[in-house]
């Protein structure tokens, strides 16, 4: 333990046994979860002011929320997981809050879609070093037992940020300017990074497990007496990385540049070495997850479903600013609250569910989330359509203040339902690697989720609504998001799978 430890804050040997801390730091963890999807998702409220600023279709707005971003908040989670794997969990998070946050005021300083484009990319730089050393945190914390509702809690803070994020940015932007939204949201979470450093410790890794090796165990023994000293080197790389990037938005600033061939083929080259370099980092944990069956089927079904949830969460506020004629102000209070609602809802009834029906088998967990989204695609189209609804049972189609709020109790559903993976799942993929390799094997669960869901579902909902326009007009993303649903099924067929084959490829 380091010198300047608060004497209030346990020891990472006594943490895990103090009930009253170990929910402290879920409750900070959620706090820095939420700030993450606060971030992220702030772009989805200010499409339309950013879409008339830089004159940008469907599809390139597609490119800032999905590629921009994800392709390197993927690539590089996995090089900071193995680090978290290793040395100061603490630290890293540290370290990824500041970079993230303060991308996402530089953001508001962008002077062009190239300029926007690369500070997009220097929050997918913090943002990947955010989540998987969260989970193994969370996962030494909590026994077993009661990790599908740590993680569930823990994945509160996509609600919450959701709904901050499109409620405060959205607000701001309606009074002040879009501006003003990104950089006052990427300064609370510079503000907040020191509470996390001065009050996490990290926990023995595995100490909570029902069954540890001895092999584990003296692997990771000397791991505290190093952690912080490399630790803060981790932090240090990482904020390097980040002010690599923010040289590359200073140099587009002065030239005046927007995003050419030259930088595109930069930023491939680039995205093409530091997925070769992850790949080769993460082999040892690669060799334990990758021949498992249940693996790719937990990843790639939660990656079909994210193609909805990451993308539709990303344009339905667009989408009720054209099909429901709502304001950008009312479009914040709507939808804030629907996805703080409904993903509250969702997420908590997902891990309680799946920590009751595993006693009868782990199979449980993916199965859960399956049949959630067998429910979601139908739920999404029904709230869509709230007036055709209304309309069967009153003339017209009622009033648009009927319309609004039976929509609004529709959408409720699917946006708890397909957030209830986030619990089972990630508990699941804990279980696939032993504890010392749970954040890197958290963080190739989330190169497959996030290159597939996030990069391509942001980017799919834009393409394709540009693809009907001609057809369809302004209700073009009305009919991207109907043909989205199939990601859905899918997403059911691949973990009804999953919970055949996750009892064979269990780790205690």
């Amino acid at each position: 333990m380091t010198t300047d430890a608060p004497t209030d804050v346990p020891t990472a040997e006594q943490a895990p046994h103090r009930p009253g801390y170990r929910f402290y730091v879920l409750a900070v963890l959620i706090l820095i979860y939420m700030l993450n999807f606060l971030d992220r998702q702030i772009i989805g409220i200010l499409a339309a002011p950013l879409k008339a600023e830089f004159e940008l279709s469907d599809r390139q707005f597609g490119l800032l929320g999905g590629i921009a971003f994800a392709s390197v908040y993927s690539t590089l989670a996995i090089p900071l997981a193995w680090l978290a794997d290793r040395f100061s969990r603490v630290w890293i998070m540290t370290g990824a809050l500041a970079v993230w946050s303060g991308f996402t005021a530089l953001c508001g300083l962008a002077g062009s879609f190239g300029q926007l484009f690369l500070c997009r990319m220097g929050v997918g730089v913090g943002e990947a070093g955010g989540v998987a050393p969260a989970y193994s945190l969370i996962s030494d914390y909590f026994p077993p037992q009661q990790r599908a509702r740590a993680l569930a809690a823990f994945a509160f803070g996509i609600p919450l940020g959701t709904a901050a994020g499109t409620l405060v940015g959205g607000l701001l932007a309606a009074t002040y300017g879009w501006r003003t939204a990104f950089i006052v949201v990427g300064l609370i979470g510079v503000l907040v990074a020191p509470l996390l450093r001065l009050t996490v410790r990290d926990p023995r890794r595995g100490g909570t497990d029902a069954v540890k090796t001895e092999a584990q165990m003296a692997a990771l023994a000397a791991a505290p007496e190093v952690s912080d000293r490399v630790g803060r080197i981790a932090a240090q790389i990482m904020l390097g990385l980040g002010a690599g990037l923010l040289a590359l938005a200073a140099g587009a600033w002065l030239l005046g540049t927007s995003l050419g061939n030259p930088l595109v083929f930069g930023f491939a080259g680039l995205l093409a070495l530091v997925i070769g370099v992850s790949l080769r980092i993460a082999r040892r944990t690669a060799s334990v997850v990758i021949p498992k069956r249940s693996f790719w089927l937990l990843a790639l079904g939660a990656a079909s479903s994210s193609v909805c949830g990451y993308g539709v969460a990303g344009w339905l506020p667009l989408f009720f600013m054209r099909s429901f004629d709502l304001s950008l102000r009312q479009t914040s209070w709507y939808y804030s609250g629907i996805a703080l609602i409904g993903g509250m809802l969702g997420i908590w009834l997902g891990g309680a569910i799946a920590d009751r029906l595993s006693k009868k088998g782990k199979g449980a967990y993916p199965l859960t989330p399956a049949i959630a989204f067998l429910i979601s695609a139908p739920c999404f189209i029904l709230a869509m359509n709230s007036p055709w609804l209304i309309g069967l049972v009153l003339p017209g189609g009622g009033s648009s203040t009927q319309q609004l709020v039976l929509a609004f109790f529709i959408f409720l559903i699917p946006t708890g339902l397909n957030l209830a993976w986030l619990g089972p799942i990630t508990a699941a993929v804990q279980h696939l690697a032993p504890a010392a390799m749970r954040s890197t094997a958290s963080a190739l669960f989330l190169l497959i989720n996030n290159l597939l869901g996030l990069a391509v579902g942001f980017y799919y909902f834009g393409w394709m609504s540009d693809l009907l326009a001609p057809t369809f007009g302004e209700e073009s993303l009305r009919w991207a998001i109907y043909t989205g649903m199939g990601f859905y099924l899918l997403a059911s067929v691949l973990l009804i799978g999953a919970s055949r084959t996750l009892k064979r490829d269990w780790v205690d």
